[in-house]
């Protein structure tokens, strides 16, 4: 990598828009957003409901495309890449946490966290149970890793997300309100967790409608009406 592509934000959006056509006509959720992310940044990103925060999410992670505009995470062009491509970097680069946990009821604890790698070959098949029962056990449940999610708590189950989303070890996380779901308590020991993978050089980006989170986080991006503001 030359010198001037490491000296870079990590995340680069470049006026993004996106429209959403219905029935209703068209809405624009982003109204052409540009704003940077470094590497090892621990980002909140707040705003009313339909303020345009999991649309953004969205961007950053491919799982949609932008009307008009640029989306770069290192030096890829997320919004130019095909489907499988998106496939396939999403999950080497990013780790995802969703706010209703999103685990597999069919598969144990254990099996959830293997599946990224299972999915991207990312290690030795052999190795794949020993990694997954470290990671559960870097977020405290590695007792309930034969268990299926639903005899989970749901602070429990969001953890064993958390582990999922490590799975492959991505430069970034990103997590759509990961407390919503969780009491005061819980919350605060998943944010623990939050911090702790920042502190070890992850970047995380979490969309929040609680601004004691929002408030522990080394900055925050405020979304209104589809801008930054």
């Amino acid at each position: 990598m030359n010198k001037e592509l490491k000296d870079q934000p990590l995340i680069r959006l470049n006026t993004v828009k996106k429209t959403f056509t219905s029935s209703a006509g068209e809405f624009e959720a982003l109204k052409g957003i540009s704003l940077c992310i470094n590497k090892g940044e621990f980002v909140s990103v707040v705003g009313k409901s339909g303020s345009g925060k999991t649309t953004l999410m969205n961007m950053l992670a491919g799982i949609d495309r932008p009307t008009s505009g640029e989306v770069f995470v290192g030096e890829k062009a997320v919004h130019s890449m095909s489907g499988n491509q998106i496939s396939r970097w999403r999950g080497s680069n990013l780790g995802i946490v969703f706010q209703f946990f999103q685990l597999l009821p069919t598969l144990s604890v254990i099996e959830n966290v293997m599946l990224p790698m299972d999915f991207c070959n990312a290690y030795p098949i052999s190795e794949r149970k020993y990694r997954a029962f470290d990671l559960l056990k870097q977020v405290g449940i590695e007792e309930q890793a034969y268990k299926f999610p639903a005899s989970l708590s749901g602070g429990q189950q969001q953890r064993a997300a958390i582990a999922r989303s490590l799975a492959n070890d991505p430069p970034i996380i990103l997590a759509d309100e990961p407390t919503g779901n969780l009491d005061t308590t819980t919350a605060k020991d998943v944010l623990n967790i939050f911090g702790n993978l920042a502190e070890k050089g992850k970047t995380l980006i979490i969309v929040t409608h609680d601004q004691d989170i929002a408030r522990q986080c080394s900055r925050t991006i405020k979304l209104s009406d589809g801008l930054v503001v």
